[in-house]
């Protein structure tokens, strides 16, 4: 009886499951086949670290994709604003704090541009943001064309990319070798976890909403646990949480709350949904347009920073292809081709799936043109679980 409604559920929620079942079949699979290499400690911290631009890349993506638009722009927007982040650094002679509110206020800007273009001229936002993909490239190539690769020395600011959290519990005299600071952190998330989803589950039940059987939700309770109990030890026996890390799931959560707790959340996906009606109802689809495509620019410019501070550089060809892994992370989370539908907290995960299957053909040895092709395929059959998945809504 538990199995079949266990399947049941499975099947009425795929589309909020499928994810994290993917994501733990794919390290399951590299683990055995890089023979542990892929669960190492030192290799999930780089993953982490890999993934964290196009996280936020993604995070973006996935309230343009909600809203029916897109954005190809933003790879080489990134790449430009971390030029610019390495020029004013390297050349001008900025101090870290004017650098970084500096090229978060020039990615805002970006965006309110291609919004203006998009909401007040009625330029598909594909063409806009293609124009723009061309524009950054050549004011990427611009900006490095007597240099090449600017290098930058700060410090500060390579930190960002590269750096991890101190231990500041280290000199306590147990668990030594372990990052002791990030197992107290991951004991108070996953203690904060279990208390929300409780909460969460006693008001739903006190509002007559369906919740799970208390056998399965124990099981989802015990496996999330155990999920992430496992990804802090992993992460304590290297160097603990990177800031990278920090930063991301900073924006993810202060993302999440927006989409899922404000008014403004709430426009987003009634615009998604169905922009006419929205109108309608009162909703300024312009207005919506402005804010996400800025939140787009502000995510694109910290993302920029982010890769600058993690190569110590800025290159000619930073930023390649940027656009496309974000949009495929987006998808594999589960956002719909057909707007109004995604989450950014299933966009972080779509992020760990696609490149965790980079970092894992990586290590395996496989060559580049083969990587592509499972790439692609993987991003072909998110769409189709999409379509099928709407259809049989319907």
């Amino acid at each position: 009886m538990l199995i079949k409604t266990f399947r049941n559920v499975l099947r009425e929620n795929i589309r909020d499951y499928g994810m994290y079942l993917a994501l733990a079949a794919i390290m399951v699979i590299f683990t055995v086949t890089t023979h542990g290499m892929f669960i190492s400690s030192r290799n999930i911290a780089n993953l982490i670290n890999q993934t964290g631009y196009i996280a936020l890349l993604a995070v973006g993506m996935t309230l343009v994709i909600v809203i029916r638009q897109i954005d190809l722009s933003v790879g080489f927007l990134a790449g430009f604003l971390g030029a610019v982040a390495a020029i004013a650094l390297a050349n001008w002679g900025w101090p870290v704090y004017l650098v970084i509110p500096f090229v978060l206020a020039a990615g805002i800007l970006a965006g309110l541009g291609t919004a203006f273009l998009v909401a007040h001229l009625g330029i598909p936002s594909f063409v806009a943001t293609l124009a723009g993909w061309l524009i950054f490239r050549g004011a990427l190539l611009l900006v490095t064309l007597k240099s090449g690769t600017i290098i930058i020395e700060n410090d500060f600011f390579n930190a960002i990319g590269n750096g991890y959290v101190p231990d500041l519990l280290a000199r306590v005299g147990i668990l030594d070798g372990v990052h002791k600071l990030t197992l107290l952190i991951g004991a108070l998330s996953i203690l904060w976890f279990l208390y929300r989803e409780v909460k969460v589950r006693r008001n739903k039940a006190a509002c007559g909403f369906d919740v799970l059987a208390p056998a399965l939700f124990a099981l989802k309770l015990t496996f999330l646990t155990v999920l992430m109990a496992c990804i802090t030890w992993v992460l304590a026996g290297y160097n603990g949480l990177s800031w990278t890390l920090v930063i991301v799931v900073a924006v993810v959560l202060v993302y999440d709350f927006i989409t899922t707790r404000t008014v403004l959340g709430r426009h987003i996906y009634a615009v998604g949904g169905s922009p006419e009606a929205a109108e309608l109802s009162g909703i300024s689809v312009r207005r919506i347009t402005y804010v996400v495509f800025a939140s787009m620019g502000l995510l694109t410019a910290m993302a920029g920073i982010l890769f600058a501070s993690r190569l110590q550089s800025a290159t000619t060809t930073a930023g390649t292809l940027f656009e496309l892994d974000a949009i495929a992370a987006a998808y594999i989370g589960g956002c719909s081709a057909a707007g109004g539908v995604g989450s950014v907290t299933s966009s972080l995960i779509g992020a760990l799936v696609y490149m965790s299957l980079t970092c894992g053909m990586n290590l395996m040895g496989i060559d580049i043109s083969s990587q592509y092709i499972v790439r692609g395929a993987v991003l072909a059959l998110a769409v189709i679980f999409d379509v099928s998945t709407r259809r049989r809504g319907r």
